[in-house]
């Protein structure tokens, strides 16, 4: 069983604030089950994203609570990161998205071995 969107974004949350990075949700999505997108600001005009990983990410071999992959994978200007999720909330509505900030570019996330 998977953990509710809103539950995992709180504990997300708190473990950015833990590790003393600042984390905000810049838009709630749906309780249950609405896709998170995680978007890293690295302070120098510059983020990434990271987005929920494809199904065939998922290996069955151990269970995942939820897996993401940088999309892109390197830093690019904040603007695109803008204007990609501009996009993904035109085709779900129902997206969370988290915003935190770190210089080092910590995020905190076991990433998707695609």
């Amino acid at each position: 069983m998977r953990l509710k969107s809103s539950i995992w974004v709180a504990g997300y949350l708190r473990r950015c604030q833990g590790e003393g990075v600042f984390g905000a949700v810049r838009r709630r999505g749906a309780e249950e089950a609405g896709a998170v997108y995680i978007k890293l600001a690295l302070l120098d005009g510059n983020a990434m994203l990271f987005a929920p990983a494809p199904q065939t990410s998922y290996d069955g071999t151990r269970p995942v609570e939820r897996a993401f992959v940088a999309s892109p994978p390197q830093p690019v200007p904040e603007q695109k990161i803008e204007e990609r999720l501009a996009k993904e909330i035109n085709f779900d509505p129902d997206i969370w998205i988290v915003e935190i900030e770190d210089k080092a570019g910590r995020h905190f996330l076991d990433l998707a071995k695609t």
